[in-house]
Parts: structure tokens; C-alpha cells; sequence
């Protein structure tokens, strides 16, 4: 399972968005450092096509996607070079594969802390840059050299000085404009911005009318707000706590439809390039995840090897036309089944039937 790291400066409101997301239990209070070590913990990624699919096939048992989730210590100004809890900081980032930068605007007594979240994602950049910088500087010359004997290590370097330009300028990685090679040749070096980054503005419930706007002022900076999540994070968790029907009750009441945290889980979860297919059943409808471009005997492997190893083909449908249909029974006596070998690339959505012989 791929792994999305929070990241956020103290009191933005990260661990207890980690808390809303997972069911978890990371410390939250109202003083700098309350997170001093990682906390992990899973994030279901709700999907209506998951329920109506169930529903159709009155399944016993229902498996939604997930995504693993953790909450890094705390950043400050300075981490790059060691200040606050720095080192495990940064350590933190380069063990996930995507980043959720939570910025803080909401006002609260007693709770310290920049209420700009514009001014939050600098600071959190020019941390990430400073470090990111200090790791090229670091490896390109000894790079320079070893690519002298060994031609391979070419491509690196050249992806190494593309990179030098906008960390000194204090750009990072993913807003640089580099390429998608280039930025795959960069993977050895482990650079923190080098990975895919959703934002979330944290706002208080007295901020709900101006989520556009926030949203907005942060995602022209990071390059659109595609990129972006108002949430309010207190009333979400709040929320998260009641029995579903009052839970819907309060959000609709709100204005705010199922709420932000499942579009949040769902926007990371692609964030994290991963794509969900579907099998349904009477015993058991599930989401099943894979990665974006993935073929069909790879997505077989997703529920077992021996389906991978002994792939034959696989009978589908989208996950809508099914439902027209009514069921599984009804799509295949209506020929509606399309068979399809090992070439076949999985779109999202689709519900899969694997046939194999080990």
C-alpha cells in the first residue's frame, strides 16, 4: 500500500485531520510538538459505486479501497538545518510517496500559530527546497564522476542539473515545470519535492462561506485548485463521531453535501496514481486498488497470484452498466460482457470476472 504523508507547521490542524482521516488516536494539543513521532494508520476512500454496487448485489460483505496514512512530526521554519525536529522531519517525508500539505486559517484562542495559509505553504516549500537542495549539491559531482566510467548514470545526472536551477531559485520539484522523465530519472536522489502534493486549508467553521477563495489564493500558487481542499477540520472530526444519519443530517444542514474528508481521501488516493476496479457477489462486493495503466493480468494479481500466474481473460463490464443491468446474470445473458486478454488496460471503474487455470 502506498503511504501519504501529512505534513504541516504546529497547530495547523495535521493530526487531527490524521485522526478524522483514520479512526486514529495521534496526540492533538495546543502547543508545538504534540507530534513527535510518526503516527500510521489506514483511510478508508469512500465510493458510491462501491455501496450501489453492493446494494445490487445484496452482498454480505463490503471492502472499500484504502490508502495508508501518516502523520509526520511537526515542521518549522529552519528544519532544513535542523531546527525543531528537523532531521526526523525531513526523515518522515522521504519514506511516503505523496504529500498532503495541511495549511492552517483558522483563528482559535489559545492556539498559537500563522492563520495564513499562503504564508504556511511558503514556509513549508522553502523547507522542503532548502533540503532538497542541500541533497542535490550533495550527490551531483561524485555523480558527475562515476557517470565518466559508467554511461548509465547519464540520464541522473543531466536530471540532476535540470533540477539545480529551480531549487536555487526556491522552486521545488513538482511546481518546477520539469518533465516527466526527467523527474523519473531524479527517483534514485529521493528528493521531498519530487512527489505529488495535495493541499488542504484548514479553516475554522466560521470560514465555511470563504472556502472558494481560500482555496483559490492557494492554488495559484501551486498551479491550480485542482491541487486544493477547503476543510474544516474540527467540525469534520465533529462530525465523524456521530451515528451516519445525524452525521449526513449535520453536514446537509451545513451546506456541505457528504462533507470534505471523503473528497479528501478520494482526491489522495489519486493523488497516489492508484485506480480502483470492482468485483460484486452475494458474499462480497469489494474495490479493489491498482495503479493507474495497470493490465489486466497485473490487476488479476491484485486479488491473488495464482490468478496472475494462470491468467486466461476477464470477463467485464463499467461499474454504471451493470447497475442498468440489474445484475451479473442479466449483463451476461444480454451479451453484454466484453471478453479481454492480456493486453487489456483496467480503466477505472470497471467490474472484473477473472478466469484462470493454475
Amino acid at each position: 500500500m502506498e503511504r501519504l504523508g501529512l505534513v504541516g507547521l504546529p497547530n495547523s490542524g495535521k493530526s487531527s485531520l490524521f485522526n478524522a482521516l483514520t479512526g486514529g488516536q495521534a496526540p492533538v494539543a495546543a502547543h508545538p510538538f504534540s507530534t513527535t513521532e510518526t503516527s500510521v494508520g489506514v483511510a478508508h476512500v469512500p465510493d458510491q459505486r462501491l455501496t450501489a454496487l453492493a446494494g445490487m448485489s445484496r452482498s454480505r460483505k463490503v471492502v472499500p479501497a484504502s490508502v495508508e496514512v501518516v502523520d509526520i512530526a511537526g515542521l518549522v521554519a529552519g528544519a532544513a538545518t535542523g531546527e525543531g525536529l528537523g532531521n526526523r522531519f525531513l526523515a518522515g517525508i522521504r519514506e511516503v510517496d505523496a504529500l498532503l500539505l495541511v495549511l492552517r486559517s483558522f483563528e482559535a484562542a489559545g492556539v498559537p500559530g500563522d492563520t495564513d495559509p499562503v504564508e504556511a505553504l511558503g514556509t513549508l516549500e522553502l523547507e522542503l527546497v532548502l533540503a532538497d537542495l542541500a541533497s542535490v549539491e550533495g550527490v551531483i559531482e561524485r555523480r558527475r564522476k562515476q557517470a565518466r566510467s559508467d554511461r548509465s548514470l547519464a540520464g541522473e545526472v543531466a536530471a540532476l542539473e535540470a533540477a539545480l536551477e529551480p531549487l536555487q531559485a526556491g522552486v521545488p520539484i513538482y511546481r518546477s515545470g520539469l518533465g516527466p522523465e526527467v523527474r523519473a530519472a531524479l527517483r534514485p536522489a529521493f528528493l521531498l519535492t519530487n512527489k505529488a502534493v495535495l493541499a488542504v486549508v484548514n479553516m475554522g467553521e466560521d470560514q465555511l462561506a470563504m472556502a472558494g477563495k481560500l482555496a483559490q489564493a492557494v492554488g495559484e500558487v501551486l498551479g491550480g485548485e485542482e491541487h486544493v481542499v477547503p476543510v474544516s477540520v474540527q467540525l469534520e472530526a465533529e462530525a465523524a463521531q456521530l451515528p451516519e444519519g445525524e452525521r449526513a443530517e449535520l453536514l446537509e444542514g451545513l451546506g456541505l453535501g457528504e462533507g470534505a474528508l471523503p473528497r479528501v481521501a478520494r482526491s489522495a488516493y489519486h493523488l497516489l496514481g492508484r485506480r480502483t476496479f470492482f468485483t460484486t457477489g452475494e458474499k462480497e462486493t469489494r474495490a479493489w486498488t491498482f495503479r493507474a495503466g495497470a493490465r489486466a493480468p497485473e490487476c488479476a494479481g491484485v486479488i491473488h497470484s495464482d490468478l496472475q500466474r494462470g491468467f486466461i481473460r476477464a470477463e467485464v463490464i463499467r461499474w454504471d452498466e451493470l447497475l442498468e443491468l440489474g445484475s451479473w446474470a442479466a449483463a451476461k445473458a444480454a451479451g453484454r460482457l466484453r471478453v479481454e486478454g492480456k493486453e487489456y488496460e483496467v480503466r477505472d471503474g470497471d467490474v472484473l470476472e477473472i478466469r484462470f487455470n493454475v
